[in-house]
């Protein structure tokens, strides 16, 4: 707090190490961002010769394009793993919304998917929101041991989150994905960012058992580390399922920034209740970063009220009957016909 107060003073230039940061952090946003598209048309070209991931096919996996598109991912995860060493957290995670911006500008120069002015408007509230909640979070809690992590994911308030999470994904995965996965977009965003705050927490705690024994206090040897293991692998492989599904079925520019939105959210939430993040600000912070939350659903709210308008004919899709062939796609290059600009971090 007193650095920041420093800081906050006198402007002394970035530190080396911050330059480092920012670096690997835009790297990484440009290499997630670029990784939906690659991975998109990946399943676009799996999706003419098979089954589509979006009806429950995995025909994707033999794709190249599509595992292109995953080493992007990989890539951009190592590197936004490896800005947290350089800089601090309030830098490098609102350079998160910046692959949003590439990946919704790539969409539209390569696949060719265009959204309504509107759309794009809430596109941009929602990075706005994300980067006002950002900005005002509190630092992060010093932690000396994976077995102190281990307390605070055991504490009640979190055990009865991560039980909540997994009733509502469960609920979610048997009565709402059969019948409305392949219309609305917030089925499959909702259990991947539900599934991914989970598995940021379990990422967190691996991250520090791996800075702890880099610097000689193994933490290795002690169970707790592998469960957090178990957990983020369990959490990823559920986000990268669903994931797929709402890319095959859905319109990337849509999807990237609600993912982002919700994903964010959701791990805001649990990191709250995990790490006590609140416990040490004031009302004012606290009273920001809700106006950033009201942002982000004004932002979200535009994202869906537009899906269907076919106002400039630069940001909107022709208009094709909703009920046309399911295998075939419109003249733009864009997603299923039937599925238009229905789509969600």
């Amino acid at each position: 707090m007193q650095e920041s107060g420093e800081t906050s003073g006198t402007y002394n230039g970035m530190s080396s190490d911050n330059i480092k940061g920012l670096v690997l952090a835009l790297s990484s946003s440009f290499f997630i961002g670029a990784s939906f598209i690659v991975k998109k048309k990946g399943l676009k070209k799996a999706g003419s010769s098979g089954v589509r991931a979006g009806s429950g096919g995995y025909s994707y996996l033999y794709e190249p394009l599509w595992w292109t598109g995953m080493l992007t991912m990989v890539v951009g995860e190592i590197a936004n793993f490896a800005a947290y060493a350089f800089a601090p957290a309030i830098l490098v995670t609102p350079l998160g919304a910046v692959s949003i911006i590439i990946s919704a500008t790539l969409a539209h120069i390569i696949l060719r998917e265009r959204l309504h002015i509107f759309g794009i408007l809430g596109c941009i509230l929602c990075v706005v929101g994300s980067i006002t909640i950002v900005l005002h979070a509190p630092q992060e809690r010093q932690i000396q041991s994976v077995a102190e992590v281990w307390d605070l994911a055991t504490e009640p308030g979190f055990l009865a989150y991560a039980v909540l999470v997994l009733l509502v994904v469960f609920f979610l995965m048997v009565n709402y994905v059969p019948q409305y996965g392949q219309t609305h977009v917030m089925v499959y965003i909702g259990i991947c960012s539900l599934v991914g705050s989970l598995s940021v927490m379990g990422v967190k705690a691996l991250g520090i058992a791996l800075k702890l024994t880099f610097s000689g206090m193994n933490q290795l040897a002690y169970p707790q580390t592998w469960v957090f293991a178990f957990v983020v692998v369990s959490c990823i492989i559920t986000q990268m399922n669903y994931l797929n599904k709402a890319l095959d079925t859905f319109n990337t520019a849509v999807v990237s920034p609600i993912y982002y939105v919700m994903f964010t959210t959701f791990t805001i939430v649990a990191s709250v209740i995990m790490f006590k993040d609140w416990a040490g600000q004031n009302g004012s912070q606290i009273v920001t970063e809700m106006c950033g939350f009201v942002t982000i659903l004004a932002g979200t709210f535009l994202l869906h009220k537009t899906k269907d308008m076919t106002g400039s004919p630069s940001f909107s899709f022709p208009r094709t009957p909703k009920h046309s062939n399911m295998e075939e796609f419109d003249l733009e290059g864009a997603p299923l016909v039937n599925l238009e600009l229905t789509h969600t971090s």
